[in-house]
Formats: C-alpha cells, sequence, structure tokens
C-alpha cells in the first residue's frame, strides 16, 4: 500500500467531487431562471375599478368540497382599491361592505 498515491488519488476525486457540485448548482441556477421565465410569462395582470364587477374566491371549500360546486361566489362590486393590493367590496343586492385580499378576486 502506497500511502502517498492513495492520498493524491483522494485529493483528485475531492476536486471532481467540487466539480461537479459548481456543475449542479449552475444547471439548478439555469433551471430556476427558466422556470421563472415560464411562470412569469404565464401571469394574467389583474386591474380593478371602481364599479366593476368581481367573483370572489372562497377557501373554506376545500375541507368538504362537493363535486360540482363552484368555489367563487359572486358577483360583487368593486367599492375601492387600495394602493398594496386590498380590495374593498360591496354585495349587489346588499349594502353590506368588507375589505378582501386582491389575490382571491377575479373579473366576473
Amino acid at each position: 500500500m502506497d500511502l502517498e498515491a492513495a492520498g493524491e488519488k483522494r485529493l483528485l476525486q475531492l476536486n471532481e467531487l467540487d466539480e461537479f457540485r459548481l456543475h449542479s448548482y449552475k444547471n439548478a441556477k439555469l433551471y430556476k431562471e427558466k422556470t421563472k421565465r415560464w411562470h412569469d410569462k404565464h401571469i394574467k395582470p389583474r386591474h380593478f375599478d371602481p364599479c366593476q364587477q368581481v367573483l370572489l374566491f372562497n377557501s373554506r371549500l376545500r375541507l368538504f368540497p362537493e363535486k360540482l360546486k363552484s368555489r367563487w361566489s359572486g358577483p360583487f362590486e368593486v367599492v375601492r382599491v387600495t394602493p398594496y393590493g386590498a380590495i374593498m367590496l360591496r354585495a349587489l343586492n346588499g349594502e353590506r361592505k368588507f375589505l378582501v385580499n386582491g389575490h382571491r378576486v377575479k373579473n366576473y
């Protein structure tokens, strides 16, 4: 057994492992950039104006969803849009107003 040759061989193996790791980091970074571009390309912008009719997503149906029941309820009327994405809604049949997150709303 030549300990010096075995030590050099082990050092080369460790260097190869470092190269493989760096290569995998680069590939992972490229993959993440590509999937981010694809995801951002498919995002639809949402712009809401006052007096516009919208549907509200009901997240409570997740526990016991009925087979054909839609998770979207409404329509509601947009009363006010805040600069940070919150939307004030009013039911069309009543005067009840409530504030919701803009991500839970879509156009009617």
